[in-house]
């Protein structure tokens, strides 16, 4: 058996799935990174940067954005750390974080910049992961989420792939419960509406 802290490899139905000794939850995390605990940053990095980064995306960051938000978003975890006030969960403030620091990035990036070289005709190839995306069920999904607003598609994502609660959402998103749950009403809907049709 392990020490606490430390990871124990058990082979699991020919799977190896790693598990931890010690309750490691985000609270605990936090409280560590707070201590300036470079590995447990290290493990709040991994838990959550993936989702961080898809978070972003979906509110309209393309992929250098996302991935440039998210490393300055994780930096500012680990400098303020000790800030965390536990009123909202761990992951719900790291969202908040990520969206305040992509909002900032954005209002900075919104001047205008004019470009020397532009082509005179747009390319008329359809574009390669357009035509993957369009050949499996995966990609009838991810089109229909895309046609809905940046609001209705984020609180899908949130609540089905991030697994947030309404409150958690409400908090992170700063808007009423009630306009969480209209939202992710009309947003299935819509999103129905649209697999029907596809």
């Amino acid at each position: 058996m392990a020490a606490p802290g430390e990871v124990s490899i058990v082979p699991m139905t020919g799977l190896t799935k790693v598990m931890m000794t010690t309750v490691n939850n985000d609270q605990t995390l936090i409280e560590r990174v707070a201590a300036q605990d470079r590995a447990a940053m290290r493990q709040l990095y991994e838990r959550h940067y993936e989702g961080l980064f898809a978070f972003l995306c979906g509110r309209g960051a393309d992929t250098a954005l996302a991935h440039d938000t998210a490393q300055e978003t994780m930096l500012q975890v680990w400098r303020s750390a000790g800030t965390f006030g536990r009123k909202s969960a761990v992951k719900t403030w790291i969202y908040a974080i990520g969206r305040n620091t992509l909002i900032n990035r954005q209002r900075k990036n919104t001047r205008l910049s004019f470009v020397d070289n532009v082509p005179d005709t747009a390319d008329p190839a359809p574009d390669p992961e357009a035509l993957l995306v369009a050949a499996n069920e995966a990609g009838r999904v991810r089109a229909c989420l895309e046609k809905l607003k940046p609001a209705h598609r984020s609180a899908l994502r949130l609540a089905f792939y991030e697994d947030l609660t309404y409150e958690e959402i409400s908090d992170l998103e700063d808007i009423p419960v009630g306009t969480v749950k209209t939202r992710i009403f009309h947003a299935k809907r819509l999103l129905s509406r649209c697999l029907g049709r596809a």
